[in-house]
């Protein structure tokens, strides 16, 4: 597995080993004492998800105030234009975001460390997304960050206005949103 981080150091982007033949292919999706050795990082996964979205669906930006949580992300199915921002006031990074593509074809990764906001936009006919967090889902918790946030001015990828949840709809600004010391 390649590792590599990103603009944000502790943002990474995991490529695995894909072995493929004339039947298809494989590869390990994950494997804690690689992880480990490779990112440094001991994580406790303790909630697999799995969520498909249409063309133009973007969803976030979603981070948890209390019991914030780590994510390693990947797309089964379709891609999507991943996004994370740096919400922890003493980061040097703080309020500063990176994208990346997650597709089923590139098969990538993106680990998102506590203390950052998440979302995506779906950029084919479909995707579907599956990603491990390292807490529990806790919607009291729960936050959103305005998509549209001119200070954060992310350049999402779209040909038109995304569809949203009412929730995601109505996001804070960062300068009005609860952040992480």
């Amino acid at each position: 597995m390649k590792v590599t981080p990103t603009a944000i150091p502790e943002v990474l982007v995991l490529e695995p080993q894909v072995f493929g033949d004339s039947r298809g292919f494989f590869f390990e999706s994950f494997n804690a004492r690689r992880f480990e050795e490779l990112t440094g990082i001991s994580a406790n996964f303790v909630q697999d998800n799995h969520s498909k979205s249409a063309k133009g669906v973007l969803r976030g930006l979603h981070y948890q105030i209390v019991q914030p949580q780590g994510k390693l992300l990947r797309v089964a199915a379709g891609s999507l234009f991943d996004v994370v921002v740096d919400l922890r006031k003493s980061s040097p990074f703080f309020g500063r975001w990176v994208g990346v593509e997650l597709s089923a074809e590139n098969r990538r990764q993106l680990w998102v460390p506590p203390g950052f906001a998440h979302g995506f936009v779906v950029t084919s006919d479909s995707a579907e997304c599956l990603y491990k967090t390292t807490d529990y889902w806790a919607p009291e918790h729960e936050r959103t960050i305005l998509w549209s946030d001119p200070a954060l001015a992310i350049d999402w990828p779209l040909s038109g206005q995304p569809m949203l949840s009412s929730k995601d709809y109505k996001g804070s600004l960062l300068a009005d949103a609860e952040v992480f010391a």
